[in-house]
């Protein structure tokens, strides 16, 4: 995994906070840092460790607050909300920043023209877990198991539009496979369901399922790059397991609200730009694009119509 300077990101806050002609310096006043995920998830724990750090570069509290739902757009959707005073930030990802453009038809917001990128955080690839009984020990095995049992085996995700919804789309999509999404409110509950047996598989990230990985509490059969990771040298990646079009970068990014006057008011404009377009991002999270626009896909229409259509407590 990249993990960035929590100093270097500071200064970037810094660059976004009030004009240069305020009198006061900034920043002056505690500064909100929203997850939308729920807490003890990798984005959570990632943040709360550079908040720390943050604080005492700026010499101000940084106060991380949970806000769950829809996959993290209902945290997105606050802060796209938010004063651009450089005292609202949200930790955005490929699915609150790219993927829910073209998963939610009715998106409170757009993240093309609502944001400003303040620093790209951190980037790691997904692992693809299942719980330790599972019978396959391979991606292939596994692969012939769902092809051979459609809608029996479920899969377990931080939510509709999050990264690990979005690498179970892609997986399916390339196995033509038919396995039951279960979206949780977070990764971190996804994950104790999948380690007490009630899911059979999910995708999370690898600096988050390293360590109950290496304890033996879930099988990894492979990880979604072209090389191995450092982290778990053992699991064989995507190309190594058979399946070299499985590869995805779950990115981390600090994004602060834009100012209105900045802010692009026509529709048409903003059904012109390209779902997922956004730049500069890791490469891999490129390859997202052609996956988000495939408006024809039964399986992503149905379940982005299905969240998109429920409250926030229809999601576990």
């Amino acid at each position: 995994m990249r993990l960035f300077s929590s100093s270097v990101l500071a200064l970037a806050l810094i660059a976004v906070g009030p004009s240069a002609g305020a009198q006061q310096p900034y920043p002056t006043r505690p500064i909100t840092v929203v997850v939308p995920f729920a807490a003890g998830g990798p984005t959570d724990v990632m943040t709360r460790i550079l908040g720390q750090h943050m604080s005492q570069t700026l010499g101000q509290q940084i106060v991380v607050e949970n806000v769950t739902g829809g996959g993290g757009s209902i945290g997105a959707a606050r802060v796209a909300k938010a004063a651009p005073d450089g005292y609202t930030m949200v930790m955005g990802n490929l699915g609150t920043h790219g993927a829910a453009v073209g998963l939610y038809k009715n998106l409170s917001y757009d993240p093309r023209v609502d944001f400003e990128p303040v620093m790209l955080v951190a980037s790691t690839p997904m692992a693809l877990i299942v719980r330790k009984t599972f019978p396959a020990g391979t991606l292939k095995d596994l692969t012939a198991y769902a092809a051979a049992h459609p809608h029996k085996l479920t899969f377990g995700s931080a939510g509709t539009g999050s990264i690990s919804h979005l690498t179970y789309l892609l997986y399916t999509h390339l196995t033509n496979t038919q396995i039951e999404h279960v979206p949780y409110r977070g990764s971190s509950q996804s994950m104790n369901d999948l380690i007490s047996g009630q899911i059979d598989m999910s995708f999370e990230q690898v600096v988050s399922a390293g360590p109950t990985i290496l304890a033996g509490a879930v099988k990894a059969l492979a990880v979604t790059a072209p090389r191995r990771a450092a982290a778990i040298p053992e699991v064989s990646s995507a190309t190594e397991a058979g399946l070299p079009e499985l590869q995805t970068t779950a990115w981390t990014a600090c994004f602060s609200p834009r100012e209105r006057r900045n802010r692009s008011p026509s529709a048409s404009t903003r059904r012109s730009t390209k779902p997922c377009a956004m730049r500069p991002w890791p490469s891999g999270s490129r390859n997202w694009a052609p996956t988000c626009r495939r408006k024809a896909s039964a399986r992503r229409r149905r379940w982005a119509s299905s969240c998109a259509a429920k409250s926030t407590d229809g999601c576990r």
